[in-house]
């Protein structure tokens, strides 16, 4: 029989509405910090406002994107190292929108727990901040889910939403052509793509996350948590130059998958594996799993987290844009006729 004079809360049930009021308070000056032109409104409303003309726009065309940071995650949390996931979720998100020609110019997150810890929260949200300041994106809002029975201890989810513009007719690809030289931007690490693989290895390798690197200093953990890099600000600078033909993000799929949704049919790349140094973190992977080369090319970014194509004109004024943000990007390649990616050299 239910007793009538029995009362149960939200509170009861697992969900604490002033520990979610309080992560926003605490997040306030994080977001503000992102603020860029076009930005009408701060955090707070039921939605945010984004004035399209005041960003410099006159003919504008809307892309979006949205992705997650993985199973990346797990490490963070089994190590408390959450910091910097949010960088990966932006980066995540706004390299795949400059791919299509577009500025990123607004960002929003969702952030899933079973019981919200606000010092990690904000940690959490804080680095999605940095991520938008790198990518002078306005984080302009997101949601906070604390849903009890859904996510057991420290765990936590992410997704992220970015939206950005282009003037009409100005989209990417375009005018890719056999013989285009393909710049190669340098990975900060292993970025966001692939975590599921890593993990296995390192439980194949006996190591521990706070156990000491085998291929750098610090932990191992460290190194499999350096952020996804975010390439906007070199990227936007070679779009300003007019000669950028295509831009291809190197995520899941790796050079294999990715590289060829920059080109039309027809056309395919040559690609010289001994154009580049390798990061230690891929040749401990590899070398620990026994990966064949084309499966480890299909897998990883293997140290290349951008392709830039380009002609050859058009080569060195968009060389010196990508290095006037701080990518010193490496000819690996061209675009050559036929379907398909064929390497040279060897990992």
């Amino acid at each position: 029989m239910t007793d009538k004079n029995s009362t149960l809360t939200y509170a009861d049930a697992g969900v604490d509405i002033d520990a979610g009021n309080a992560l926003v308070e605490r997040i306030k000056p994080a977001a503000s910090s992102t603020k860029r032109p076009g930005v009408m409104d701060g955090l707070g409303g039921f939605g945010a406002m984004f004035d399209l003309r005041a960003a410099g726009f006159k003919d504008p065309v809307l892309v979006s994107a949205t992705d997650g940071v993985g199973t990346k995650l797990r490490i963070a949390i089994d190590t408390g190292n959450v910091d910097t996931v949010g960088i990966d979720l932006v980066a995540m998100c706004v390299n795949d929108l400059v791919c299509q020609g577009a500025i990123p110019l607004f960002f929003l997150d969702y952030f899933a727990t079973g019981k919200l810890d606000i010092d990690s929260a904000a940690r959490v949200i804080e680095g999605i901040a940095d991520g938008c300041r790198q990518a002078d994106t306005a984080l302009v809002g997101g949601e906070t889910a604390e849903m009890p029975g859904m996510y057991e201890g420290d765990d936590f989810d992410l997704a992220g939403f970015a939206v950005g513009a282009m003037e009409r007719g100005q989209s990417l690809p375009r005018n890719v052509a056999e013989g285009d030289v393909l710049l190669g931007l340098p990975s900060s690490g292993v970025h966001s793509n692939g975590y599921s693989l890593v993990r296995k290895i390192v439980e194949k390798s006996g190591l521990g996350w706070n156990d000491p690197c085998p291929f750098g200093e610090g932990t191992l953990a460290s190194h499999l948590l350096e952020p996804t890099k975010i390439y906007i600000k070199p990227t936007v600078a070679a779009l300003k130059t007019g000669g950028l033909n295509a831009l291809a993000h190197i995520t899941g799929g790796g050079l294999t998958e990715n590289l060829p949704r920059a080109l039309p049919a027809g056309l395919g790349a040559d690609i010289d594996l001994d154009a580049w140094q390798r990061l230690p973190v891929f040749n401990w992977l590899i070398g620990q799993a026994g990966l064949e080369q084309a499966e480890a090319l299909k897998t990883f970014n293997c140290g290349i987290g951008m392709i830039a194509v380009c002609a050859e004109r058009n080569a060195s004024a968009v060389e010196a844009a990508l290095a006037s943000e701080g990518v010193q990007p490496v000819r690996i390649g061209r675009v050559t006729r036929g379907n398909g990616i064929r390497y040279s050299g060897a990992l």
